[in-house]
């Protein structure tokens, strides 16, 4: 059978009881008695179930996406929070009919019957909401043993309940932009980090949405940040595990991270330096590897020697262009008279940019004094001036 059929037949049950318990105050209205051939149960759920079947061929469509939607959140949930879930609306729908216990005896329609169907929404919502948000906690009453140290006890080992020290986070939390970067499975790979990577599935979510991207370019990083998570998972160079829940109250997925990282006390690991700022502001730790790498580069100081070989022409004053190995900018003055040449400079100053550090030097040989040269030509002129007026004046005499 079709789903759209099944819809269908849901609609005409649906509108046949509504229709024997409703359509008889219709009548009323009309001053049609009630038991005649009109107006009795079976002609009045006869008219609701084909009314709301002619509902259905115009709703059925948009039933299906909503049900279809709905499979796929539920797919999405963890299984734990699902029954935790359906547990704290259980109790929030227990709650609200044992409020509403005095309500059924009023005899306005309002009171006895659309106060307790809200109340029933309400805490029934509240009831959800708090079993799948708080399921960790709630499992950690059942499956945990509490000790008088701090401590948990599960299946004979020994869980610590608080960080062993401030500085520690256990989860190491990967945004979309560290995956795509991909330096973080070198970082991995050299054994600097230490505890757990976490990979959210929103953060997921948007890689895979990067990575079917009709632009070939965001396709291309959407699918290189796919292999390096694949990679880390494949070669086990530390743990990894993934987190299924979802903050649905937030749109962000910055936003999401953050939240996160509160929720279980970790580090959010990052590239991106606005969202560097931001995390610093909500009092979140963060590594960003932009920091380590800048942290990692050769120190320089005005007066050092470098090697460099000009590969461009700079923007002003026929400046050139060079970079070290680990990709420091060096302005060299009248480094466009040496391009693709290998040539000695001396640093003049360093700056130290959003981007990076940026170095400014100048060509060995202009600190030593090019104008030497010329100076002596002066000299050797005014000398062969002298000689020259002298010897005019020997042929004079003569």
């Amino acid at each position: 059978m079709k789903r759209k059929n099944i819809v269908r037949i849901i609609f005409a049950i649906a509108g046949g009881a509504i229709g024997a318990s409703y359509f008889p105050i219709f009548w009323m209205i009309l001053q049609v008695r009630f038991g005649t051939l009109i107006n009795n149960t079976f002609t009045n759920a006869i008219l609701g179930a084909i009314i709301f079947y002619i509902i259905s061929l115009l709703l059925d469509g948009q039933v299906l996406k909503v049900v279809d939607r709905l499979e796929a959140d539920l797919a999405k949930q963890n299984p734990v929070s699902l029954i935790f879930g359906t547990i704290g609306m259980i109790i929030g729908l227990i709650v609200a009919i044992l409020i509403s216990v005095v309500l059924f005896r009023a005899h306005t329609f309002f009171i006895n019957t659309m106060i307790p169907v809200i109340l029933m929404l309400i805490f029934g919502y509240v009831g959800l909401r708090l079993g799948t948000t708080q399921s960790g906690r709630f499992r950690r009453l059942f499956t945990s043993k509490k000790k008088t140290d701090g401590s948990f006890e599960k299946d004979g080992e020994q869980i610590i309940d608080k960080p062993l020290d401030e500085n520690y986070h256990h989860y190491k939390i990967l945004d979309t932009n560290i995956l795509i970067d991909g330096r973080i499975y070198d970082i991995v790979k050299t054994g600097f980090l230490e505890g757990t990577l976490l990979v959210p599935n929103f953060v997921l979510y948007e890689l895979q949405y990067i990575a079917d991207s009709s632009d070939s370019v965001k396709r291309v990083r959407g699918r290189r940040g796919l292999d390096i998570l694949n990679k880390l998972q494949s070669e086990n160079l530390m743990p990894i595990e993934a987190y299924e829940g979802d903050y649905e109250e937030i749109d962000e997925v910055d936003s999401k991270l953050i939240q996160l990282a509160k929720d279980v006390n970790g580090v959010i690991v990052t590239n991106d330096y606005n969202l560097n700022k931001v995390i610093q502001f909500q009092n979140v730790q963060v590594f960003n590897i932009n920091a380590l790498a800048n942290a990692l580069r050769q120190k320089i100081v005005p007066g050092q020697k470098l090697n460099v070989l000009v590969v461009k022409n700079g923007t002003e004053r026929q400046q050139g262009v060079a970079y070290l190995d680990d990709g420091t900018m060096v302005v060299v003055e009248d480094g466009r008279y040496f391009l693709n040449e290998h040539l000695d400079v001396i640093v003049t100053s360093a700056i130290q940019t959003d981007a990076g550090k940026m170095i400014f030097a100048k060509p060995e040989h202009s600190i030593k004094g090019i104008t030497d040269k010329p100076a002596n030509n002066s000299k050797n002129g005014n000398s062969n001036h002298k000689s020259t007026t002298k010897t005019k004046k020997n042929n004079n005499h003569k």
